[in-house]
């Protein structure tokens, strides 16, 4: 099988289902982000393996949830029950706050604003966490004329929190200072 189809040559792409839409769609955005954000948290699970640090499974696991939300993003609603599980991301989103709440325990409270870095893995979890941010005010904005994707817009909310609990977490283990944000006044 040839990895080139010819079939997007002129600016269009097949969605789940066969439909085609411009490449410039929103949702394509939606999910080319997602996508984006799977290959920075695959670099991500590299460097903590590096630095010897674990995140038991977790970062893997986001990544397969990630195609599952990247999955509803392209496809249209109505073929949804064909192929997706709608509650699937309903217990990802339970799933992240459940580790959201592991690590938060395990943390001092934060007293102030934090800058991203310390570590190249702190580093990465942070750049995963904008990506993140970003395609959720993508998805934000498609919502307003497709209104069918509140639990996807949900996990990634949840999703970029767990970034950045998990980035505080990786101070402590790594034993590097949290950087606090100092204002100029």
């Amino acid at each position: 099988m040839a990895i080139y189809t010819r079939t997007g040559d002129g600016g269009t792409t097949s969605i789940v289902g066969g439909r085609r839409v411009p490449k410039n769609d929103l949702r394509l955005e939606v999910y080319g982000t997602l996508d984006e954000l799977n290959a920075f948290v695959g670099l991500t699970i590299a460097a903590m393996k590096e630095a010897g640090v674990s995140a038991d499974g977790e970062l893997q696991r986001i990544q397969s949830q990630l195609f599952s939300a990247g999955g509803l993003v392209s496809t249209d609603v109505e073929l949804w029950p064909k192929y997706w599980n709608v509650e699937e991301v309903k217990a990802n989103v339970t799933f992240l706050e459940q580790a959201i709440d592991h690590y938060t325990a395990q943390l001092e409270p934060q007293r102030t604003f934090l800058l991203p870095g310390g570590s190249q893995v702190i580093s990465l979890l942070h750049v995963c966490r904008t990506i993140c941010r970003r395609a959720e005010r993508h998805l934000c904005t498609l919502q307003q004329s497709q209104p069918d994707f509140s639990e996807v817009a949900q996990y990634l909310n949840r999703l970029s929190d767990f970034f950045y609990i998990l980035a505080r977490y990786c101070h402590k283990i790594q034993g590097v200072s949290e950087i606090d944000w100092k204002s100029v006044k």
